[in-house]
């Protein structure tokens, strides 16, 4: 399996997903500052009583985007502690994330066939690296950022389809 194509669409990509959650974050603190009230009002909001609040939907983006290229890879992980309580402490774990993810290359991931995945509740059954990443991982992650997009849209945060996807890297 092609490394640098497992490393485009593992670590760059949520390199970019993490980097645009943090611009959406910054229009949502305008946002707030604008309308007058505390950030922290955005931080607990859900779409739905059931589903978790912005705060936790970064959380796991973030946890989803370093244990799997550290699952895949068969290295460790950062920890941290689900403690944060205000934008700057969440803006400092996305920041930390993509500084790990930043210590990766191409060539950390020339064993994603062979790696096998497993978690508890997945009661003894495994996942390739790379069934993994495509399956489980990446659809995971873009499902939790995707949530916090539409919490704080669905908040009245101005953000669109543009500041989702970020700059392109459009040629000419």
């Amino acid at each position: 399996m092609n490394e640098s194509i497992i490393f485009e669409i593992s670590v760059q990509s949520f390199k970019r997903g993490l980097g645009n959650l943090i611009k959406i974050l910054e229009k949502a603190e305008i946002h707030s500052e604008t309308k007058k009230f505390p950030f922290e009002n955005l931080l607990n909001a859900r779409l739905f009583p059931d589903q978790f609040p912005l705060t936790k939907q970064i959380q796991i983006a973030c946890d989803t985007a370093k244990l799997c290229v550290a699952r895949i890879t068969a290295k460790d992980a950062p920890v941290h502690e689900d403690s944060e309580t205000t934008l700057a402490e969440l803006k400092t774990r996305i920041g930390s994330v993509i500084q790990y993810l930043e210590t990766y290359k191409a060539e950390d991931f020339k064993s994603v066939s062979e790696i096998k995945v497993s978690q508890p509740r997945w009661e003894g059954k495994y996942l390739t690296g790379f069934e993994y990443l495509t399956h489980h991982a990446i659809p995971n992650f873009y499902f939790h950022i995707t949530t916090a997009y539409a919490i704080l849209r669905h908040n009245g945060v101005e953000i669109g389809k543009k500041d989702y996807l970020g700059e392109m890297p459009f040629k000419k």
